[in-house]
């Protein structure tokens, strides 16, 4: 499952800003839908300044809710200019996590304005690991990318950090997934980028996103793993609805 949590903020259609946050029901959500796996977005709400917790109190929290599972973190470089929305990746997976490293996703130089103020973007992230499962090497990648369309430009015209995720997926050895929030508005050609790097995705039809009709968020596989019985699943625990999908070996 790849999940843009909202740092557990719910979802409201008449106020979405000013819903209440509740991560228990975030990790009620989780544990009702099990999965061997989860790419988990926006674990962290961001505080002024880009101060970063330590430890992370909902990653803390989740570790804690979710036994049996292996799992890392990380957060984005600092951006003093940080919007209070969600930062922060993570992946849970029931077999232990190997060769972790969070790589750096620079932003794109386009300054906007947010609330009167001059803004720089942040800095994203792509999370790499490895697990072995059945004797078996998965290669995991969990990214959020920026979102152009909320700030009147395109990932097209700045194909930064897709460039350099593409260059992760050309990189996999094996069998691989790749998760995320992907942020890509209608005409993106995100999903296309990566198609032609060997990467499918689980599905591009049902709408993850509740704020706009946006197919934002993807599980992308690779000719090493077969896919089926892919979902949305639907929930008020977040703006974003989660995919989920299950997947196979190829032979």
């Amino acid at each position: 499952m790849t999940f843009n949590m909202q740092f557990g903020q719910r979802w409201d259609l008449h106020e979405p800003d000013m819903a209440p946050i509740h991560l228990p029901a975030t990790i009620a959500f989780l544990r009702k839908h099990p999965h061997d796996i989860y790419l988990l977005q926006e674990v962290e709400k961001a505080r002024p300044g880009g101060e970063q917790c330590q430890p992370p109190p909902n990653y803390t929290e989740l570790k804690s809710a979710l036994p049996g599972y292996h799992s890392v973190f990380a957060y984005p470089k600092v951006n003093p200019d940080e919007l209070p929305f969600g930062i922060a990746l993570a992946i849970f997976s029931r077999w232990p996590i190997t060769a972790f490293e969070a790589v750096d996703l620079p932003p794109a130089q386009v300054p906007f304005e947010f609330e009167g103020e001059r803004k720089q973007p942040s800095h994203r992230q792509i999370l790499k690991a490895k697990t072995m499962i059945a004797g078996r090497e998965l290669s995991l990648l969990n990214t959020h990318l920026q979102a152009f369309f909320m700030i009147d430009a395109s990932s097209n015209d700045h194909r930064e950090q897709r460039d350099l995720v593409e260059r992760s997926l050309r990189q996999a050895d094996g069998p691989a997934l790749l998760g995320g929030d992907f942020n890509c508005a209608p005409g993106e050609e995100i999903v296309e980028q990566f198609e032609s790097a060997g990467f499918k995705t689980a599905q591009n039809d049902t709408i993850t996103w509740q704020r706009r009709p946006y197919v934002t968020d993807h599980l992308f596989f690779n000719q090493g793993l077969v896919a089926y019985e892919c979902k949305v699943i639907k929930t008020d625990c977040s703006d974003h609805y989660p995919v989920s999908c299950n997947f196979t070996f190829a032979q």
